[in-house]
């Protein structure tokens, strides 16, 4: 008979030449997780300074109770594929994702582990740096404008309301992290593993954390390119990293309203309508497949029926309205039918 697994816990640690934060992040280890059902698991990202001799003595010569366990990667490979070298190393129940750079505070990860335990029903927190009263030093102002900018396209092509999605600070049950597979390897992985779990049906819960942002002289390593970058793992997570129903659902839905946007305006407005158009049928292609969004094309249709002018613009809004009202309904009713790859 197999023995049971004692780990609790898998902490997650990616780093990247940070020599100078390594000894104080395992005081604060050693002073929230400081027990044998927990391993921590510090993946060196091709350090190239003295971090790698830094963590080797701390495994070797220091005092603790958790497991530790050293990855090495020879080059640097971007904190996506150390998280996943990371995951693939863990064994525990929950696994705990956080940064090396004490950017976030590990009292804070001691407080989501313990919520998470606490409740079955919760099987994913996010910290969240802009949520709770809790004491924050923001340092770069256009590193925390995109941030924001991308949580919000995220919670528009997801229907979520996240607050923070790049936030560095997670813990998810093996539950989560058995149905998703992740594959970016930089700063993008934030993305790539909140999409997959949304597409996965679970609930992304979020806890307010500290912040204290470093600066570039104290290492810091993403900057706003990083945050235009994500707009590019944006679009490819939600429109190109579908299966064939939704992918088919959304060439049709843009087909159909680049066709009903290609009556408004005139001139270079009647082409930037179009854009537009295209833009929501494609969020519509995400949410709904081909009966339901035939059904909404449908309602469409026969509102342009209605009014006069600009009568008939308000028409096609109030019928389009009632298309996706009705979409809803039939989406739920046939959820678990043979007929959902098509509704």
């Amino acid at each position: 008979m197999l023995q049971e697994n004692k780990v609790e816990l898998s902490i997650i640690i990616p780093f990247y030449n940070e020599e100078i934060f390594l000894k104080k992040l395992f005081e604060q280890l050693t002073l929230y997780f400081n027990n044998n059902k927990t391993e921590v698991i510090f993946i060196d990202d091709g350090s190239t300074d003295e971090s790698n001799k830094i963590i080797n003595k701390l495994k070797k010569n220091s005092k603790y109770s958790f497991k530790f366990i050293i990855v090495k990667i020879k080059n640097n490979s971007g904190k996506g594929k150390a998280i996943q070298l990371g995951i693939k190393s863990s064994s525990g129940k929950y696994l705990l994702l956080h940064d090396a750079d004490l950017e976030l505070d590990f009292k804070d990860s001691f407080q989501i582990y313990k919520m998470i335990k606490e409740n079955d029903d919760i099987k994913c927190i996010f910290g969240s740096r802009y949520l709770s009263g809790k004491l924050k030093k923001n340092i770069y102002f256009f590193n925390s404008l995109l941030g924001k900018i991308n949580t919000l396209i995220f919670n528009i092509f997801f229907a979520q309301s996240l607050s923070d999605v790049h936030c560095g600070l997670k813990i998810i049950h093996r539950d989560v992290i058995k149905k998703i597979n992740l594959s970016v390897n930089d700063f993008g992985i934030e993305i790539d593993l909140a999409s997959q779990i949304v597409r996965n049906n679970f609930f992304i819960y979020e806890y307010g954390v500290s912040y204290f942002s470093r600066t570039k002289v104290e290492g810091k390593k993403i900057t706003w390119l990083d945050g235009l970058k994500s707009f590019y793992y944006l679009i490819k997570a939600r429109f190109f990293d579908n299966d064939k129903w939704i992918n088919l659902s959304i060439l049709y839905s843009s087909f159909y309203m680049a066709y009903i946007g290609s009556y408004f305006g005139m001139g270079l407005g009647k082409q930037l309508i179009i854009f537009f158009f295209i833009i929501v049928g494609s969020i519509i292609g995400i949410h709904f497949k081909i009966i339901s969004s035939s059904l909404i094309f449908l309602c469409i249709y026969i509102g342009s029926f209605f009014g006069k002018g600009n009568g008939t613009s308000l028409s096609v809004c109030i019928f389009f309205i009632i298309g996706i009202y009705i979409s809803i309904k039939l989406k739920k009713y046939y959820s678990n039918s043979r007929f959902k790859n098509f509704v």
